[in-house]
C-alpha cells in the first residue's frame, strides 16, 4: 500500500460541497491536509463572509488553532468533493519532530500567510475601485492562481467573490473587468477569472498610480 493510502486510511476523511470542517471562533484541536478537491477559507468581516484563499491538493490547514490553542480565525467549507487528512495536535506534532520537511513547509506556509494577509490590507486600504480590483486579481493569481499551458492564470472565482475579496459591489468589480477584458490582460469564463497577461496587469496598476500620483484623474 502506498505511503498516502496508509495515511488516508489512518486519518482520511471523505468530504462532499458544503460541508464545513470548522467555524470562526470555534475551539479546535484538529487540523487538515487536503488530498484532493478543494476547500474555500472565509472570514466574517462587517457582518459578511469574505473568501481569504480557495485551497488546493497538498494545502493543509486549522494549524493555527493547534499551534496557539485559540478559537479559529476563519471558516472552512468544502468546495468539492474533497478527500482530507484529519490529525490532532500530538500528531501533527510528532509529524513536525520527526520530519524536517513538514517542519520547514510549516514555516513557509505561515511566512506565505503573513505575505497573503498584508498584501489583503494593502487592498482594502487603497482609495480607488479599479486598483483595489487589480491589486486584488494580482494577489489571487499569486496565492490561489493555477498556471495555464499558454501562459496565463487562473484563478477560481468569480465576479462576485472578487468583489466580496477587495471590498467592493459586484457592480463596480465587473466594470473593471470589462476595462480590462477589453485591454486583452483578464477575462472571466466559466472555470474563474483568466488574467491572460500577469505582466501587463501589474503594469496598469503602476500606470493608475502614477496617474493618481501626478493628480491626472
Amino acid at each position: 500500500m502506498a505511503e498516502n493510502d496508509q495515511l488516508f486510511a489512518r486519518f482520511g476523511k471523505a468530504c462532499q460541497p458544503g460541508e464545513v470542517l470548522f467555524r470562526e471562533g470555534e475551539q479546535g484541536d484538529l487540523m487538515y491536509v487536503l488530498q484532493s478537491g478543494s476547500v474555500r477559507i472565509t472570514k466574517a468581516v462587517k457582518g459578511e463572509e469574505k473568501t481569504l484563499a480557495i485551497l488546493g491538493p497538498g494545502e493543509f490547514f486549522g494549524e493555527m488553532a493547534i499551534l496557539n490553542a485559540k478559537p479559529r480565525t476563519a471558516t472552512a467549507v468544502v468546495e468539492e468533493p474533497s478527500q482530507v487528512l484529519v490529525l490532532g495536535a500530538r500528531t501533527f506534532e510528532q509529524m513536525v519532530v520527526s520530519n524536517a520537511e513538514i517542519a520547514v513547509r510549516l514555516i513557509k506556509k505561515l511566512s506565505r500567510r503573513l505575505d497573503s494577509a498584508n498584501e489583503l490590507i494593502e487592498v482594502l486600504m487603497h482609495r480607488d475601485p479599479k486598483a483595489r480590483v487589480i491589486l486584488g486579481l494580482s494577489r489571487e493569481a499569486q496565492f490561489i492562481g493555477s498556471s495555464q499551458a499558454d501562459g496565463s492564470v487562473l484563478v477560481k472565482m468569480d465576479v462576485e467573490e472578487l468583489a466580496e475579496q477587495v471590498g467592493l459591489q459586484p457592480k463596480e468589480t465587473a466594470e473593471v473587468m470589462s476595462r480590462l477584458t477589453r485591454l486583452g490582460i483578464a477575462k472571466v469564463t466559466d472555470a474563474g477569472i483568466v488574467v491572460t497577461d500577469v505582466t501587463r496587469l501589474e503594469e496598469f496598476y503602476e500606470f493608475l498610480e502614477m496617474r493618481e500620483k501626478f493628480g491626472d484623474g
